[in-house]
């Protein structure tokens, strides 16, 4: 098991990351926390964790530098600021190509809150290299134009609670052009904290990400 810190260059600055990447990974999952978050959201460890249990590395970076985080806990505009997210999603998705222990492997992106927003912008920008995109309790509707291109298989989970969120992701749904299928944690809120609801999503994930992998190998 290959476990690190790295730095991931994107958009003119460094982004720390955790890079974990379990013996002979057939996959990579890059995670986009959602607003006012980071990598050291607990709610995405637990989800990475299980998806290594999978045989998937993972990669839990920072989407803000720390001043950009400062500076976005008064504003609160970075974290809307989806073309910027995007684009350092893309970065990191290069960046990964680059990695002897995971070059060429399938990439799946994993979006929370607005960084789901920020992951279906980085697939419909690299098209080739994104496998999936799992969101979580998302914002997919934030990704506006980019929806209509993306062409990677989208899993859109959502809190039975979460009603406004339901709502927008099933707009969001209506309005993507590749296969979507949404899925729905009864009893479960926008963070899913209720007992037992982050291990269904986690239990969803690595199902969904087993099925496009057995489907990529054949």
């Amino acid at each position: 098991m290959i476990s690190q810190t790295v730095l991931v260059p994107a958009d003119g600055v460094e982004l720390p990351g955790d890079f974990v990447v379990p013996p002979s990974a057939h996959g990579v999952v890059l995670f986009a926390h959602g607003s006012g978050s980071s990598r050291h959201s607990p709610r995405n460890r637990q989800v990475a964790a299980e998806l290594r249990t999978a045989g998937l590395g993972t990669l839990l970076m920072d989407l803000l530098t720390e001043g950009e985080d400062r500076r976005d806990a008064v504003t609160a505009e970075l974290r809307f600021d989806i073309p910027l997210l995007g684009r350092r999603l893309v970065a990191a998705i290069d960046w990964l190509d680059g990695e002897p222990d995971v070059r060429g492997v399938p990439v799946v992106l994993f979006g929370a809150s607005t960084g789901a927003a920020a992951a279906l912008t980085a697939a419909a920008d690299r098209p080739d290299r994104v496998l999936t995109v799992v969101s979580r309790g998302g914002r997919p509707d934030l990704a506006d134009d980019a929806l209509e291109h993306v062409r990677a298989p989208v899993l859109l989970i959502v809190g039975g609670h979460d009603e406004q969120v339901l709502r927008l992701n099933e707009d969001a749904a209506r309005r993507l052009r590749a296969p979507c299928t949404l899925r729905v944690v009864p009893g479960a809120g926008h963070l899913f904290e209720e007992p037992g609801a982050l291990d269904q999503v986690a239990g969803l994930a690595r199902e969904w990400c087993a099925e496009r992998m057995g489907a990529e190998r054949r």
